[in-house]
C-alpha cells in the first residue's frame, strides 16, 4: 500500500455538481491512513505545476458541504495539455511533496493528461497512483453508461425548453436554442424531454451527429410551421455540412485541439437568417437564442441523481486506489431503470483519454431531426421529474 500525500485538481468545463466529486473524495481520504495530507490543486495541472495548493485538511466538514452543493469548479479549473516540460514539473511538485495519489475530475481531455502522468510516472519508476473521476456535461466519456454533470445540465435544457415552448406558443413564430455539444448532441437530445403533449416544442432537434443541410433545414421549418402554426427547434452548437465544416465557428482552438463554438452567437443567427429565407416575403417571426455557459452550472435545477453520482465516483475513485489495485477512471454502470440503481467500476485511463463517444443511432429518429422513445427511456430516469405543464 502506498502511503503520502494526495493531490486533487479540476480541469475543464465546470458542471453543477462537480464539487458533489471534490468533497466526496476529500471525505473518503479523510478516513484513509494511507493519504496523510491532501492539498488541493488550484486550477488543475497548472496549480500543480506551480505548487499552488489548498491544504484541505482544514476545510470544516461544514464547509465542504456547502461548497458540494455549489456548481462550478471550488478549485479553480483549467484547460491545458501537458506537455514534456510541464510533466516534469508536475513530477517535481510531487516528488516535492511527497504525493503518492493524484485524482484528476474532468473529461476526455482530463482523463488524457491523467493517463499521461501514470505513464510517466512508470518510466521513472515512481510509486505513484493515478485516478481519473469522471465530469462532463457533453456526457461523452467512453465505456461509462453517463456522465456525472450531464443530468444536471440535460434539466436545465429541458426546463428551458418547456418555458420557450410556452413563449414560442403564447407568441407563435420559428424559435431557434442553440445548445452545447460539440461532436455529441446528448445535451440537445435532452429538449425532448419538453415535450408533455402532441404539438409542443422542441418541433426539430439537430444533433452534430448528423449531417446538417441547411437546405433541409428551412424545409422541415416550413413543414412544421404549415402544421403547427410555429415552429421551436433545438440545435447543437456543432453541427456541420457534409464536409465536416461547422455550420458556424469562432476558429479559436484551445491546447487540446478543441474548436471554440459556445460563447458566441453566430450560429444562431446563421440559422435564423436561413429560417428567414424559408419564409421569404411572408414576414415570419423569427427568433435565435444561445444557450452558452449558462446550462453548466445552474444552481437551482440540479438532478438528486446527478449529485449523488458525483459524490460516489469521488468516494469510489479514491477507495480504489488506496486499495493498491493500480490506476484507472471511475465508470458507471447502470442496473435498472424503474427503479433506477447504478454501480461503479473502473476502466483503463487509456480506454477514456482522448477519444470520445457520440449518441447511438437507436436514440435518433431515421430522419435524423428528431429523438426516439429509446432515448427518453435512457435519460428521463437521469433528469428526474420535470413540472407539470397547465393548459386551458
Amino acid at each position: 500500500m502506498l502511503k503520502g500525500n494526495m493531490v486533487i485538481g479540476q480541469s475543464g468545463g465546470p458542471t453543477a455538481v462537480i464539487n458533489q466529486s471534490l468533497v466526496g473524495a476529500i471525505l473518503a481520504a479523510r478516513q484513509e491512513a494511507a493519504i496523510t495530507g491532501i492539498l488541493g490543486a488550484r486550477h488543475g495541472i497548472a496549480g500543480i505545476m506551480n505548487e499552488d495548493f489548498i491544504d484541505l485538511t482544514t476545510q470544516s466538514t461544514e464547509q465542504l458541504e456547502a461548497l458540494a452543493n455549489t456548481p462550478a469548479a471550488g478549485l479553480g479549473s483549467v484547460r491545458l495539455k501537458p506537455g514534456k516540460e510541464e510533466c516534469e514539473r508536475v513530477f517535481e511538485a510531487f516528488k516535492k511533496n511527497d504525493v503518492r495519489y493524484f485524482f484528476y475530475i474532468g473529461g476526455n481531455d482530463s482523463a488524457e493528461t491523467a493517463h499521461i502522468i501514470s505513464e510517466m510516472a512508470k518510466d521513472a519508476n515512481y510509486d505513484f497512483c493515478t485516478v481519473h473521476i469522471p465530469k462532463t456535461i457533453d456526457n461523452d466519456l467512453r465505456v461509462t453508461d453517463h456522465c456525472p454533470g450531464f443530468a444536471s445540465a440535460a434539466r436545465f435544457v429541458a426546463l428551458a425548453f418547456m418555458g420557450d415552448d410556452r413563449d414560442n406558443n403564447a407568441l407563435p413564430g420559428v424559435k431557434i436554442n442553440v445548445v452545447m455539444g460539440r461532436h455529441a448532441g446528448f445535451l440537445t437530445a435532452a429538449s425532448a424531454l419538453a415535450r408533455q403533449a402532441d404539438g409542443d416544442g422542441p418541433h426539430l432537434i439537430y444533433l452534430p451527429e448528423r449531417v446538417f443541410d441547411v437546405e433541409q433545414f428551412k424545409v422541415d421549418v416550413r413543414r412544421v410551421v404549415g402544421e403547427f402554426g410555429r415552429c421551436v427547434v433545438a440545435v447543437s452548437e456543432g453541427v456541420a455540412d457534409a464536409d465536416g465544416n461547422p455550420i458556424a465557428s469562432s476558429g479559436e482552438k484551445d491546447s487540446h485541439g478543441n474548436v471554440q463554438l459556445s460563447g458566441t452567437g453566430a450560429l444562431g443567427d446563421a440559422l435564423a437568417a436561413h429560417a428567414k429565407e424559408a419564409f421569404k416575403g411572408e414576414n415570419a417571426r423569427v427568433r435565435a437564442d444561445t444557450f452558452g455557459y449558462l446550462q453548466r452550472s445552474y444552481p437551482t435545477i440540479i438532478s438528486a441523481v446527478d449529485a449523488r453520482e458525483a459524490r460516489e465516483v469521488g468516494e469510489f475513485g479514491v477507495r480504489y486506489a488506496v486499495s493498491g489495485a493500480g490506476n484507472g477512471s471511475v465508470a458507471i454502470r447502470r442496473l435498472s431503470n424503474a427503479p433506477y440503481a447504478s454501480e461503479y467500476f473502473m476502466t483503463e485511463l487509456s480506454s477514456v483519454a482522448r477519444e470520445t463517444t457520440s449518441v447511438a443511432d437507436a436514440f435518433i429518429s431515421a430522419e435524423g431531426n428528431d429523438m426516439t422513445a429509446a432515448w427518453l427511456d435512457y435519460v428521463r430516469p437521469l433528469v428526474g421529474d420535470l413540472p407539470l405543464i397547465g393548459r386551458l
